[in-house]
């Protein structure tokens, strides 16, 4: 199954205060491309200081069940902080209720460049839109 329902998505620590009105009880929990999205607009560049989808570095998300894949890309090559990206990638997804199981594919097809971002990161990072 892939993306189809979107059932109470919450992470992993976080539970409701309230029983959910006609809910079931440990039901599993199906994410879509878009809320996982959504998700990892908390990983931030640590250089750049903006998170990783308005800077346009994840190129597409395959929900399937309980795994995770995620396409993305760097700004350049010899990113200093590549790894601790693809970590905060995995580690982000990894802890969402239900997924067992977390991917990074790191593409450079096509390259990463400013056009990749959203017109409000590059009017805040001073590119020309």
């Amino acid at each position: 199954m892939n993306e189809t329902t979107n059932e109470n998505p919450v992470p992993k620590d976080s539970a409701p205060s309230q029983p959910i009105e006609g809910a079931v009880p440990d039901a599993p929990v199906k994410w879509t491309a878009d809320q996982v999205r959504d998700v990892l607009r908390g990983v931030f560049d640590p250089e750049i200081h903006m998170n990783i989808i308005d800077l346009g570095l994840v190129y597409g998300i395959d929900v399937n069940d309980a795994s995770v894949l995620v396409r993305m890309s760097l700004t350049s090559p010899g990113c200093p902080y590549g790894p601790y990206l693809i970590h905060q990638v995995k580690d982000t997804v990894q802890s969402l209720k239900g997924i067992t199981s977390a991917d990074v594919e790191v593409v450079w097809d096509p390259p990463w460049g400013p056009l990749m971002m959203t017109p409000e990161a590059r009017l805040e990072l001073g590119f020309d839109i």
